[in-house]
């Protein structure tokens, strides 16, 4: 089979938006929550709308939630809302004809206690004029995923169940049912085939497996999806495969491409499937810890199907993990894909074609693209963007002309910051880079208090763009008057594979000598005050902080903290989180094979070295870096230690925080103590 591909540029002008307006608003926390969100989007079969998804926040509810609307792609039109219900609508997918809308939405009216008002997820369908949206599926307990097939008028969806297996001791656990058990009982999916004239229903896939993800082709004829033995991480990053249903039955193409890949780790998050016009390849991104993301190929052959690695040859990296912001990969003709990549701290699209044997990339300048939508059958595209002074905006571009879609035009009188990409030297030699803001109006030679914001990961990278993040302390720091470093460590993405890989086996090493460089690097530019240095970070972010306060020696004196859902042991990590190959990967094996790396990634034995007053932040029902962890840190600093702390727990919430009430209250835990123990340090 092919592997490699011919890039081919569309030509993408500048966004331009509305006519400069002074800037004369003052950003605070409260201003997080004005802003709308797109989540989604999805091109008409015609090309004259996109659907899109928009996230707002309610105080009331106290959560975010999406409804849909339309936007047409000439730039004459207003958008237009369909849905008015605040029902998380989203992924949105086009009927054949283009009238109307297929979506997934939980619907909830008082009293109801069946679907589809229960509150349960269903499939819905709305004209695409308005109208009231129609159930499509109504299913007890709901739906978990579906996807439509134009071509056979039909509707796809998955529902999922618990189930027993039968072992020596399944008569015992049912017996003692409302014990929770390690193993025995096991969340499973069906798939279902729905005509959408007819409404006949039959179940097409029952293989007692667990369904992350489906996909179907276009004439509905065949399935690929993403299958694991269970619902849990470890079984998804580690043993979850691409099936593929035909002629009603299920086979496994070959794995070896994506489990036994002497290039990566065999623990990889499989997502993104899509299929070409004709149903004869099948794509998808498998995603690694530790190592760069890679697209799996599936082509059908006479004696089944051939599975192999696109070879990227070092040229372009594939942006990793699931968005849903568009897609990060389709498939729009026979002869190309298009997939969305990373360069340092931006991402474009990488168009591809099947019939060259060249390899080439283009990213657009200036603009990071989080998600897009192509044009059936014809050149253009609509993509959700952001650049270092617009935040996230919808732009279509055809080659009639394009639209560019600001969701948040109140934003056109805020004093953001200046965001820059740069770059220094770790003390290796090796380059690193990383994301710079500074407060607006910023004059150089003003020396300023310095914020370090870390993002997690670390498999991911901060972007060079205008970024509102609760978590990870982007704009309300440098709205505050603080100069903000976002360092691309070692073991981001965007700066090459050996970029990604060096972190392997060097935790609370490497990675942490390369931002004390950035520190060192914008204290000598004059930037930031050598005497006013803080950190900050969520999930390893976190972890990193934790790192960071609790070396020996430090050649930089951290005057404040604030650690989000950090780790603190690694062991523990391995033993308690829900993600075990993560610690496996990068300490190369089980904490009895290598304990002087578990030991020497743990910032637990350097904790007598904290001076640092830390605020700490956990939610109360992470799974992924669980409360343990940041508990273990506040009690060293509050009952040994002595030093300044503040342990905040968000009860109920998960890795991330959902609520509005929780971000704010994270925003402004944030300010004020960094107000107290950097900004106005002596």
């Amino acid at each position: 089979m092919r592997c490699l591909f011919v890039a081919v540029v569309l030509a993408l002008s500048p966004v331009a938006f509305a006519q400069e307006v002074p800037r004369t608003h003052d950003v605070v926390p409260d201003d997080y929550f004005t802003l709308n969100t797109i989540t989604e989007i999805a091109v008409s079969p015609d090309g004259k709308l996109v659907a899109y998804c928009l996230g707002t926040w309610d105080k009331a509810e106290d959560n975010r939630k999406t409804d849909l609307w339309v936007v047409p792609t000439d730039g004459k039109g207003k958008p237009t809302r369909l849905t008015f219900d605040r029902a998380n609508d989203r992924h949105p997918k086009w009927s054949a004809d283009g009238r109307s809308i297929y979506f997934l939405g939980n619907r909830k009216r008082a009293a109801e206690t069946k679907a589809p008002f229960d509150g349960t997820a269903q499939v819905w369908r709305i004209d695409a004029a308005g109208g009231e949206p129609k159930a499509v599926t109504r299913e007890a307990g709901g739906v978990s995923g579906y996807d439509y097939a134009p071509k056979a008028g039909a509707v796809f969806y998955s529902t999922d169940a618990d189930h027993a297996d039968d072992d020596d001791f399944a008569k015992l656990r049912a017996k003692y049912g409302k014990v929770e058990y390690g193993h025995g009982k096991r969340k499973v999916s069906e798939i279902h085939r729905l005509d959408v004239t007819s409404w006949r229903s039959e179940k097409v896939v029952a293989e007692k497996r667990y369904v992350r993800e489906f996909v179907v082709t276009q004439d509905g004829k065949k399935i690929a999806l993403i299958s694991a033995f269970d619902d849990t991480v470890v079984k998804s990053e580690g043993e979850s495969r691409v099936d593929v249903w035909e002629a009603g039955k299920v086979v496994t193409p070959p794995t070896e491409a994506y489990r036994k890949n002497p290039k990566n780790s065999p623990y990889a998050w499989l997502e993104n499937l899509c299929w070409n016009p004709s149903g004869t390849k099948f794509a998808f991104t498998a995603v690694h810890d530790a190592f760069p993301a890679e697209v799996i190929i599936g082509e059908s052959q006479t004696a089944g199907w051939d599975v192999a690695r696109l070879d990227r040859e070092g040229k372009f990296e594939v942006a990793g993990y699931g968005r849903g912001l568009g897609a990060p990969m389709i498939w729009p003709t026979e002869e190309s894909m298009m997939i969305l990549m990373e360069r340092k701290g931006l991402c474009g699209v990488y168009v591809a074609n099947w019939n060259t044997n060249h390899a080439a990339a283009t990213i657009n300048p200036g603009e990071n693209m989080l998600g897009f939508s192509t044009f059936p059958g014809q050149p253009g595209m609509a993509y959700l963007g952001s650049k270092s002074d617009a935040m996230l905006y919808l732009r279509v571009v055809t080659r009639e002309g394009e639209l560019a879609y600001d969701p948040n035009p109140h934003t056109a009188a805020w004093k953001i910051p200046k965001v820059q990409h740069i770059t220094w030297k770790a003390p290796d030699g090796a380059e690193v880079g990383g994301v710079l803001e500074l407060p607006h109006g910023y004059k150089k030679g003003d020396k300023l208090p310095l914020v370090v914001a870390i993002h997690g990961g670390p498999t991911t990278s901060t972007k060079a763009d205008l970024n509102f993040d609760p978590h990870n302390g982007r704009l309300y720091f440098a709205a505050a008057g603080y100069a903000v470093l976002l360092p691309n460590y070692r073991g981001s993405t965007g700066y090459g594979d050996k970029f990604v890989t060096d972190l392997i086996g060097r935790e609370n090493d490497i990675e942490v000598k390369d931002i004390l460089a950035g520190i060192q690097h914008l204290i000598k530019e004059g930037i930031a005050d050598e005497n006013r240095v803080g950190c900050m970070g969520w999930s390893n972010g976190g972890y990193l902080t934790n790192c960071l306060i609790t070396l020996k020696d430090s050649p930089v004196k951290f005057k404040a903290a604030s650690s989000g859902a950090g780790i603190v042991d690694t062991v523990a990590e391995w033993g308690f989180n829900d993600e075990p190959a993560y610690p496996i990967v990068f300490k190369k094996g089980l904490p009895w094979e290598q304990p002087d790396i578990y030991k020497k990634t743990s910032p637990t034995y350097g904790l007598g070295n904290v001076t640092t007053p830390t605020l700490v932040h956990v939610g109360g029902g992470d799974e992924r870096c669980p409360p343990g962890h940041s508990r273990m840190l506040y009690r060293a600093l509050k009952e040994n230690l002595k030093a300044p702390t503040e342990l905040v727990v968000y009860t109920g919430e998960p890795h991330g925080l959902t609520k509005y009430s929780n971000r704010k209250a994270k925003m402004e835990w944030d300010l004020a103590w960094f107000e107290k123990y950097l900004k106005n340090a002596k």
